[in-house]
């Protein structure tokens, strides 16, 4: 059960681990892009490429999806990022219950985006967790975990693809040591959250430091994406660095900037002042409507000068984030 890309590494090692896969349940079909198509879950792609069954329920919550999951006489279903929470007669129908691979080393981060609250937060590593699937939000018992470090430039959709690889392996040796694992209960005391990410969560106060920015403009893709505004529009931060020492800087220190001004703006070097008399390099953005683009284009593009500031009100309406669970 699974939808995003990252589900597929699970699903393709279960099968090279020679596992019958019964079926393979995902999200529907939805449309996307500017031409509204139809587009195929990565999951669903890979598993008719692969001869599965596939099954993708408008809802779960129904007599009939739950006498066909039912119906599979399953010894178990794995989980990684289906998008669904099961209901009690899903998590009962496998005879060893419904086993989940969580992005993050659990209790830490139950929810719905544990890699980009841990890129945001600074965390200096993350993980996966293979845990027995409850009623709860990712409060099952544990059966595996795996640490791996968390790289100072790393963006979210990076971490994810190295979890999903380092997901499948766990999930791997989980099925092969079933049998002799024993599920620990979660420490409650240091449980932390991961909620859906907001549209809002990616508004930038340019008054946080550069090094806190940062760990928003990494953390917060592909979506909502840490964003701003520039002369009434929303431009959008792809990519930059923090800069940690302006007051060591002649040019820094000849006049007071404020949070949000962009205090350099010459050739490839696009700056801004941050709190904590910090500044953020900005090297690739995206003005609304555009394409993505580097610093230099985009300062000759738009004829940006020193002294303009970033930022203001958010425009438009706010949205709602996509979970991994």
């Amino acid at each position: 059960m699974g939808t995003p890309e990252t589900a597929v590494p699970t699903l393709k090692r279960c099968l090279d681990d020679g596992h019958e896969v019964v079926a393979v349940w995902t999200q529907p079909d939805r449309p996307a892009g500017r031409g509204n198509k139809l587009s195929v879950p990565p999951v669903k792609e890979f598993a008719l490429a692969h001869g599965l069954t596939v099954h993708q329920p408008a809802k779960i919550k129904t007599e009939e999806t739950r006498a066909l999951f039912a119906s599979h006489d399953a010894d178990a279903a794995v989980v990684v990022a289906y998008g669904r929470i099961l209901p009690a007669s899903f998590l009962s129908a496998p005879r060893r219950g419904c086993i989940n691979v969580h992005f993050s080393l659990l209790p830490k981060y139950r929810g719905a985006a544990p890699v980009n609250w841990a890129i945001v937060r600074g965390d200096t590593q993350t993980g996966v967790t293979t845990m027995r699937i409850d009623e709860g939000l990712d409060t099952g018992a544990l059966y595996l975990q795996r640490a791996t470090p968390l790289g100072d430039t790393e963006t979210a959709p990076q971490v994810l693809a190295r979890l999903a690889v380092l997901g499948a392996e766990l999930l791997g040796e989980t099925l092969m040591r079933l049998d002799e694992l024993e599920p620990r209960p979660q420490r409650e005391a240091e449980a932390t959250h991961a909620p859906i990410l907001r549209r809002e969560d990616g508004l930038i106060d340019w008054d946080a430091g550069a090094t806190e920015i940062d760990r928003r403009v990494r953390g917060f893709q592909p979506w909502p994406n840490a964003h701003t505004q520039f002369r009434g529009q929303r431009l959008v931060i792809q990519q930059a660095a923090p800069r940690h020492a302006p007051e060591e800087s002649a040019e820094a220190s000849s006049h007071d900037t404020v949070a949000g001004e962009i205090i350099n703006a010459h050739g490839d070097s696009l700056e801004v002042a941050c709190g904590d008399r910090t500044r953020l390099r900005l090297s690739e953005v995206q003005l609304e409507g555009k394409r993505r683009m580097s610093a230099r284009d985009f300062i000759n593009g738009m004829r940006v000068r020193a002294g303009e500031r970033l930022g203001g009100e958010e425009t438009g309406e706010g949205g709602k984030g996509k979970g991994e669970r």
